[in-house]
């Protein structure tokens, strides 16, 4: 696909992210595409692999899923709603196809091996159509301070994170540490690619300067200070691993810099599902060797 058609694809897919509640009608995407509305859908399936509805369906059930997943306050009537199902049963009709289990079921006993495979035909779409694109210029380094936090490890398969996230999410509710008035972090001390499941391991932090002994198995820890080289990545978690490639290839080889002996980490500035996938905003750390 040329750099023109690339940018008309874009545009329709920031529309879609941005406009789940609208109704999306197919001039209107076909208008941002500059496409006659008789041949938008036949070039949106042939580049996506699904029809425009499906797309948007999958879109807006993705962002409910989530909400049912690791928004417990928000109720699955308002979920579903929100979502453009009829009925919270239509919804639910959905959720048992998709994911093997009735939202209240998944609300109650997740099936994570299920939920991590649930959003590949999505995040395919998004990493060949919406690629994140850096220069050196995005890359600032700075002298971050030693940060106190609590501290949740995961320890076993990427996706299986999703029970370690809903515990960490109720231990920092039930003390009031909010994502707005307390920052969060992942202390990355592992590459899911490439080490062996049973041994992965991710830090779930937020940061706090004290933490009392609890069963929920939050400690608490330090990411340590230093300098740092910084990157924001904006966008789906599906493009994280492009940005951290760059950051440890084209950059790190032309900055004459050194990583230190420390874990890459990530503060999460804005998360999904609080706002389109596409807003979603990280931070990437990665340690440096001090200045001689």
């Amino acid at each position: 696909m040329n750099d023109a058609s690339q940018q008309r694809f874009r545009r329709v897919l920031d529309h879609i992210d941005n406009h789940l509640d609208s109704d999306l009608a197919l001039e209107t995407l076909a208008e941002l595409a500059a496409y006659s509305r008789f041949h938008f859908h036949r070039r949106f399936t042939a580049l996506a692999g699904m029809t425009v509805h499906r797309y948007v369906q999958l879109s807006r059930f993705k962002r409910a899923a989530w909400q049912a997943a690791f928004r417990p306050g928000v109720s699955l009537t308002r979920v579903a709603l929100d979502a453009g199902y009829e009925s919270p049963e239509a919804f639910s009709r959905a959720f048992r196809q998709r994911l093997g289990q009735s939202p209240s079921a998944f609300r109650e006993v997740p099936d994570w091996s299920v939920w991590a495979k649930a959003w590949r035909e999505l995040d395919e779409v998004r990493r060949f159509h919406m690629p994140a694109e850096y220069t050196v210029d995005d890359v600032r380094i700075i002298d971050f301070p030693n940060t106190h936090v609590a501290c949740l490890s995961h320890r076993g398969p990427p996706e299986r994170i999703g029970g370690s996230i809903r515990r960490f999410i109720d231990w920092r509710r039930a003390h009031g540490l909010t994502p707005a008035k307390s920052a969060t972090w992942n202390i990355l001390h592992d590459d899911p690619e490439t080490t062996p499941p049973d041994i992965f391991r991710l830090d779930i932090c937020t940061s706090c300067d004290t933490v009392v002994p609890n069963d929920a198995g939050v400690v608490a820890a330090r990411i340590e200070g230093g300098r740092c080289a910084v990157l924001r990545h904006e966008g789906s978690d599906a493009l994280l691993g492009d940005a951290i490639r760059f950051l440890y290839g084209e950059w790190l080889s032309g900055s004459g810099e050194e990583p230190r002996d420390a874990p890459l980490f990530l503060r999460r500035v804005a998360f999904f599902p609080d706002v389109p996938e596409h807003e979603a905003v990280t931070d990437i750390f990665l340690p440096l060797t001090a200045r001689a």
